[in-house]
């Protein structure tokens, strides 16, 4: 059901959340340079924040952070500003850098166990002090999502991004434009909601909790984790390299369409012998679209037989972050691997004939 909700409430409150990244750039008028600006005067910056009736209150982080130095370190102190302030306020919305914000999405996805308040990543491609900049349009609507209420109930209880029109799941998302405003893409899972004159929720789309429980934040991660990317002509080398770097405990292995990989004697060898030192190896698409089926072809069948495990339909990003989350909690490589089999909160689809 796809729904047009009138849901302005102008009691709600809304904890902003300022990382870093180019939506927090102004044109310095000296010297022309962008430079970070106070977000604790972002409503002098943007008085059309005024206009909403929203109580906006801001916590950035000191200094400003780049999207490409953002990672478990960041992770953990957006959920500890979260969790320290969750009673106080209806939703959140994170300001952050669009080059590993669905990283940072997916990361919070999980971290954020029992969330049933919206938060609502954004940010901009162009600086919000400039005058073609798309960052005003992102962060007006996406406190407005943050804080949409129908009967008193939050409309999007889960981790997103909203850019530019679309609220897609933050667990679904990538970067996938460096130079348009359409920069991220759930080419997996459809949109949320889509901002037009009205904000309509595909409120079937969204994932709402089944029971009520008091948020539990996670601050564990295991940085142990490595991306493998095959490609054609790939060396014993380079993947004998991968597979013994000292502490590692999980491999995202790209492989080539439904799941697909060479099947080389060596290159099946190594993943065994990896897997049988307890490595858990997912199999991910390169594609930017479809999931994985190492059923469908012998090549996908033979690293089934080698222990590798199937992403399904999960983005590298997320399939990264979902590990350092599990092997954090200091889990066994087998309950790690039931874990990968199973969505956790919406982050992959699970076909109904799967058996693992």
């Amino acid at each position: 059901m796809t729904a047009s909700m009138n849901t302005h409430d102008e009691k709600a409150s809304i904890l902003l959340i300022y990382t870093g990244g180019t939506i927090g750039m102004i044109e310095n008028p000296e010297t022309g340079v962008l430079e970070s600006f106070n977000f604790q005067h972002l409503k002098d910056n943007m008085p059309e924040l005024k206009k909403l009736g929203y109580a906006v209150s801001t916590i950035q982080f000191d200094p400003a952070m780049d999207s490409s130095e953002m990672g478990p370190d960041s992770w953990m102190k957006i959920v500890r500003i979260i969790a320290d302030n969750y009673q106080l306020y209806d939703g959140f919305v994170v300001l952050h850098g669009t080059d590993t914000m669905s990283f940072t999405a997916s990361a919070l996805s999980f971290m954020l166990e029992n969330l049933s308040k919206p938060v609502i990543l954004t940010g901009s491609q162009l600086p919000i002090g400039m005058l073609r900049t798309d960052g005003k349009e992102n962060l007006i609507t996406a406190i407005e999502i943050a804080a949409a209420k129908e009967n008193g109930v939050p409309v999007v209880p889960e981790v997103c991004i909203f850019f530019e029109n679309d609220l897609l799941r933050g667990n679904r998302t990538s970067k996938i434009n460096a130079d348009n405003f359409n920069a991220f893409r759930s080419y997996n899972y459809p949109p949320l909601a889509h901002a037009g004159i009205y904000i309509k929720y595909d409120t079937q789309q969204i994932y709402h909790p089944v029971s009520r429980k008091p948020l539990k934040p996670h601050y564990l991660l295991d940085r142990n984790i490595a991306v493998l990317k095959l490609f054609p002509g790939i060396s014993p080398q380079v993947v004998e390299s991968i597979l013994n770097i000292p502490g590692l405990k999980g491999v995202v292995m790209e492989t080539f369409g439904s799941g697909n990989a060479p099947c080389y004697d060596w290159f099946l060898a190594m993943l065994k012998e990896a897997v049988d030192r307890g490595i858990v190896i997912v199999n991910v698409t390169q594609c930017s679209a479809g999931s994985v089926e190492m059923h469908r072809y012998e090549t996908g069948h033979k690293l089934l037989k080698a222990g590798v495990i199937s992403g399904f339909d999960s983005t590298t990003e997320s399939a990264v972050t979902k590990l350092m989350f599990l092997f954090g909690h200091g889990l066994t490589s087998e309950e790690v691997k039931d874990h990968m089999n199973c969505s956790l909160i919406g982050e992959v689809t699970i076909p109904d004939t799967f058996r693992p």
